[in-house]
């Protein structure tokens, strides 16, 4: 059976600096953030027949004792972080890698031990390549000396149940998941369609490496059910 989880982590607001900048619709006013961005971020917990799968890593955001709000997330669902198998990652931005790992007096940990962590082989080269500060490569290093990551390329399947495939748009090595079982089938299509209300406005957003491509993608998706 497949049952899906959002990890809320909160909305923010993202400006030319690209920081995230807590927002409350019910509070803050979008007119006082001239030229921000407004993004929620909610990783995905999927319980598969196969195993728990995890579908990007948010933020990173920690409380006072050094533990991870998305680990905080994942224990409310009745789960353990130690029970996820699989962490799909669309792309290795901060805010969809920030949970990947986990820092306690400067020493990074694998945030999921048990996990595979399925990364695109042209979105890690990428990451070190030093062409965006949106990558954070102290979180890589910690994920390269773990032995959990498998590098793949293009598309293909994990299990019987996950599927992965090259889409870019939002970055070139972007990738999008399906995880289908029985008779539930989900799509989790990261940052080429990141809100619902994205393919209702049918824009190009100035975030996309390639912005025609992510806005053709997210129509395709409509029209194939995602």
């Amino acid at each position: 059976m497949v049952q899906a989880y959002s990890l809320y982590e909160g909305s923010f607001s993202v400006d030319k600096s690209r920081k995230f900048i807590p927002f409350d619709p019910l509070l803050d006013d979008p007119k006082d953030r001239p030229g921000a961005m407004f993004i929620h971020v909610h990783p995905f917990l999927i319980q598969t027949n196969s195993g728990l799968v995890l579908c990007d890593t948010g933020l990173g955001y920690t409380d006072d004792s050094a533990v991870l709000q998305l680990h905080h997330n994942i224990r409310k669902t009745g789960f353990r972080p130690e029970d996820v198998k699989y962490v799909l990652m669309s792309h290795l931005h901060k805010d969809h890698a920030g949970g990947m790992v986990t820092f306690e007096n400067g020493t990074g940990r694998i945030a999921f031990p048990e996990a595979e962590y399925i990364v695109q082989r042209g979105e890690w080269e990428d990451a070190y390549s030093g062409i965006s500060s949106s990558y954070r490569t102290e979180i890589f290093d910690v994920i390269q000396r773990s032995g959990n990551l498998v590098l793949v390329e293009g598309e293909g399947k994990i299990n019987d149940e996950i599927s992965y495939a090259l889409n870019g748009g939002h970055t070139a090595h972007h990738q999008a998941f399906h995880i289908q079982t029985d008779d539930q089938h989900y799509f989790f299509g990261g940052d080429v369609l990141p809100e619902p209300e994205e393919i209702f406005h049918n824009y190009v957003a100035k975030y996309d490496v390639d912005g025609r491509r992510s806005k053709a993608l997210r129509q395709e998706y409509w029209a194939e059910g995602a």
